[in-house]
């Protein structure tokens, strides 16, 4: 029986490899130039992602990690600020986990791994548990917090992951995300581009607050009353509120890094500022009015 059953996984091995798309490898010599074009053009685009899970999950080093489902441009930065200011929680910089993947090589790696009940799939959950694990570690603190916005795109990945994990979805009315987007240096794309690119975050982003159970909380609140605030998000987490929180400046955040989160000015300063409010959905185009309508900005 052993040697049938051996038979038989050597022929599920061959016909997936059979059917496996072409590998394109990069290198250097990749068309279009050098190893950034290469890794730029791995980057998982913005959009749900939808995985085959075909082995079951092993045990996590960390069962209930939180999860800040946001937009871009939508003050996931200074929420993490405030957090990672809590005795107790540990909130990093932009993780990208999504972008963190494992390769097997078929016959070899691939087929070791198999036979530990394990594929490439549930491998990268096993890094980025690990991941999240180490900042524990590290930090000496007992709840790990990450606020990547591409998160909206594997909300459902997340959850399957963690079944315990705690998300929190920051809302920001959909003009303050568009009026962000205009408003960095590096602007220089066209209006309907950019409500097409906050579209693509607010699609998923809704569609994980009405499936899972989590806080949703308003920037715009956010920043009008941090304290309160905070207390409701730290109640939700089950930690006590701790005043230090607010004066996010006094606590070591780490490096501002392009592409890991806000570097602005107003985040830098160490207190949280006043945000540029809008209400109602006048002068919005249908696709972005019912989202305002959906997040109570009516």
């Amino acid at each position: 029986m052993g040697v049938v059953q051996i038979g038989f996984k050597r022929r599920a091995r061959l016909l997936r490899e059979a059917l496996r798309p072409p590998r394109q490898l990069i290198t250097s010599q990749t068309a279009g130039g050098g190893i950034a074009d290469g890794l730029k053009a791995r980057r998982p685009p913005k959009r749900t992602q939808i995985v085959d899970y075909s082995f079951p999950t092993v045990p996590r080093l960390v069962r209930s990690p939180v999860f800040v489902i946001a937009s871009v441009r939508s003050g996931s930065t200074l929420l993490r600020m405030l957090l990672n200011s809590h005795s107790r929680i540990r909130a990093p910089h932009e993780l990208h986990l999504r972008t963190i993947g494992v390769e097997l090589s078929p016959g070899y790696s691939e087929t070791s791994m198999e036979e530990l009940g394990l594929d490439r799939v549930e491998l990268e959950h096993v890094v980025w548990d690990r991941i999240l694990h180490l900042e524990l570690l590290r930090s000496g603190k007992d709840v790990i917090a990450d606020k990547t916005p591409g998160n909206v795109f594997i909300w459902k990945r997340l959850h399957y992951v963690w079944p315990e994990a705690k998300f929190v979805f920051l809302l920001r009315h959909p003009e303050g995300v568009i009026s962000s987007l205009q408003n960095r240096k590096d602007n220089t794309t066209t209006r309907d581009a950019l409500e097409a690119t906050a579209l693509k975050y607010f699609k998923p982003l809704e569609e994980a607050r009405r499936t899972l159970n989590g806080l949703t909380l308003r920037y715009e609140d956010l920043t009008a009353d941090p304290e309160r605030a905070t207390r409701e998000v730290c109640a939700f987490l089950g930690v006590e509120w701790e005043p230090g929180m607010l004066d996010y400046g006094r606590h070591y955040q780490g490096q501002f890094v392009p592409n890991l989160g806000d570097r602005s000015d107003n985040i830098k300063s160490g207190q949280v500022q006043a945000a540029r409010t809008f209400d109602g959905t006048a002068g919005l185009p249908p696709r972005l009015a019912k989202y305002a309508t959906a997040w109570g900005y009516t």
